[in-house]
């Protein structure tokens, strides 16, 4: 899968796909995407000090250096699973600008968090440990179980099958009760499948260029 680095609006860089015309982050700004999303709707709303996090979709990692750093910030223990079919090269993250918008003694976990290897559990920080799973998410049947679950898959327009009520339930049987499940997607067929596995939606202000979001809760 041919893959190119753009710039988006807030100066980050992030991934595009041309054979989908699909980007890895909003085109408006990909660091402040993830943030909004993922940390303040996601692990700063859950808000506890110990949390189980599952991510579709490891991408370029920056959701998972984004939650390290607040891990990190906050004294929060984050124990972070990702899954991933297409890991990037390395040529690729060289490219990836993240380091240059944090403290440059935070640029060595970025490549910590890359070169960790797949399939082991590794403690990246003393508050963040990750375990990359090289797999198609798909496909997996969840053992543990999550606080909250990041979901970042490619648009539905562009895989639609990833947003089927059959993947959206495995997620939902991944949460611990009053789980959460937060994502950038708000198509009506999505908030149905999401509804029609058990979840409760909650739309919600959504990052430059993006009107709303979604945060679904197993409540």
């Amino acid at each position: 899968m041919h893959r190119e680095i753009i710039t988006t609006e807030d100066g980050s860089t992030t991934l595009h796909v041309p054979e989908l015309n699909e980007h890895y982050h909003s085109v408006h700004g990909a660091i402040q995407e993830s943030r909004h999303i993922f940390i303040q709707a996601g692990i700063e709303y859950y808000g506890q000090n110990s949390i189980h996090i599952l991510e579709a979709g490891f991408g370029t990692g920056l959701n998972a250096f984004l939650t390290l750093l607040n891990a990190k910030d906050n004294q929060r223990n984050v124990v972070f699973h990702s899954f991933e079919k297409y890991p990037l090269t390395k040529e690729e993250l060289a490219n990836l600008n993240y380091t240059t918008f944090s403290p440059a003694e935070d640029a060595s976990l970025f490549k910590q968090i890359h070169s960790s290897p797949w399939e082991k559990e590794v403690e990246i920080t003393p508050y963040f440990t990750l375990h990359k799973h090289e797999a198609d998410f798909s496909d997996v049947c969840f053992t543990e179980q999550f606080d909250i679950v990041f979901f970042d898959a490619f648009a539905p327009d562009v895989q639609p099958h990833l947003w089927s009520a059959d993947i959206l339930s495995k997620f939902y049987q991944a949460l611990k009760p009053n789980g959460i499940l937060v994502t950038y997607c708000v198509k009506g067929i999505v908030k149905q499948a999401l509804r029609e596995v058990g979840f409760s939606l909650k739309r919600l202000p959504g990052p430059p260029g993006k009107r709303e979001m979604l945060r679904a809760g197993k409540f």
